[in-house]
């Protein structure tokens, strides 16, 4: 059973528990994700009927549309917004659906945080190639302890994420949460592809909010970009939420080893012909490769396979851990199917030169062994507030320190 427990810092309560609801581990990982922001134990009822009649992304869609429209219709908006986006989820780019579904969600989900247009901000951006906004939204405590920058990773919604945010907050930090080049909004509606170079959509906060400081929290993915950003002199501290140090990794590792290999191999020296025939065989008998990899094209905003897989070569930390000197916190889920707990102690090893280094592993005992800790999220955060406590100074230490 599913209980609601507030965070150690502030009221808002989140579900503990990683529940089985469907057979297939990635349609279950995404299940029990967005329950972790809802907690509402109705939730899981429905969703466990619906699994017994998905068993293809089409009927995923389905199935997620009718439990959004019902759940809208009696009022539940917190769960439709989270069956809107479950919908969109595993739709392909092309999906006529999609915008809609899209819509929907945020809509819902602003709605039932009380958030209007006015709360949403368009940070200009620019890079060598593109031009576009970042969405961001900030959320401001009466007094903060310092400031913290927010982002997710591959496949995330800054607005799913309202619950830590508004956590975060009422522990006494200042919020700034941001989608970059290839999330949510920013792929949506400015068609900015993502890049490895997170350290200029960061600067392109940092200077619209006027904010120095600041700590990075990246979530799945963003735990490599913040990394990555670590250049930008303004950032003082880094949490990896959770870990992630080469992205390539992760996706061939969806693959058979002996596939996984070949494909390394063929990536290697250049043989993309031949990776896009391979690549089109397997989405063929793989529903789950078929959707990734049109997914990721359409998030790097490449045209091939072969492109898309030479480009996530990019996401990795090893070239840039080194260089890193602020304070880090490395998070990793013990049972994580998405990322390879070897990963996690590569992360340690390879901060030579970080201010310091702090690491946490979580465990099956506290629900909280998965990716990025669903089943837990609020264990997670409450680690994080922890941490920031205890090496953030109070804004009155912090004068005292820095008076001539």
């Amino acid at each position: 059973m599913t209980e609601s427990t507030p965070g150690r810092h502030g009221p808002i309560a989140f579900p503990v528990g990683y529940h089985s609801l469907h057979p297939d581990v990635s349609l279950n990982f995404q299940m029990n994700r967005w329950f972790g922001w809802v907690g509402e134990p109705e939730m899981l009822v429905e969703m466990r009927l619906a699994a017994k009649r998905i068993a293809s992304y089409a009927d995923w869609k389905r199935e997620f549309l009718a439990l959004a429209s019902d759940a809208c219709r009696r009022g539940h908006l917190l769960r439709a917004a989270f069956y809107w986006r479950s919908a969109e989820f595993f739709m392909a780019p092309d999906d006529p659906d999609r915008p809609g579904a899209r819509n929907s969600f945020l809509q819902t989900i602003t709605s039932v945080y009380g958030l209007g247009p006015d709360d949403r901000h368009a940070v200009p951006y620019s890079d060598q190639q593109h031009r576009g906004f970042l969405p961001a939204y900030r959320f401001k405590p009466v007094q903060a302890k310092s400031t913290i920058v927010f982002f997710g990773g591959f496949d995330s919604s800054i607005e799913e994420l309202m619950k830590a945010f508004l956590f975060l907050r009422d522990s006494g930090y200042d919020v700034i949460a941001f989608e970059g080049p290839g999330q949510g909004g920013a792929l949506a509606e400015s068609g900015l592809p993502m890049t490895a170079q997170w350290q200029t959509a960061v600067t392109a906060v940092l200077d619209r909010f006027k904010v120095e400081r600041v700590t990075l929290i990246g979530l799945s993915l963003g735990g490599c970009l913040a990394l990555r950003a670590a250049c930008e002199p303004r950032v003082e501290r880094i949490v990896a939420f959770d870990v992630l140090t080469d992205f390539s990794e992760v996706v061939l590792r969806q693959t058979r080893p002996a596939l996984r290999k070949l494909l390394g191999m063929l990536l290697k020296i250049g043989a993309g012909g031949i990776v896009n025939l391979m690549v089109k065989r397997v989405a063929k008998r793989s529903a789950v490769v078929e959707w990734g990899i049109q997914q990721g094209m359409h998030v790097t905003g490449t045209t091939s396979p072969y492109e898309f897989m030479r480009r996530i070569r990019q996401f990795r930390t090893t070239d840039i851990s080194s260089s890193v000197t602020q304070h880090v916190l490395l998070l990793a889920g013990s049972e994580d199917h998405y990322v390879p707990l070897a990963q996690w102690h590569r992360q340690i090893a390879l901060l030579t030169n970080a201010r310091s280094v702090t690491a946490r592993l979580f465990t099956r005992a506290e629900s909280a062994q998965n990716h990025c800790q669903a089943g837990n999220y609020g264990l997670a955060l409450d680690t994080i507030v922890d941490w920031l406590d205890s090496i953030t100074p109070t804004p009155w230490a912090r004068n005292r320190l820095e008076t001539p």
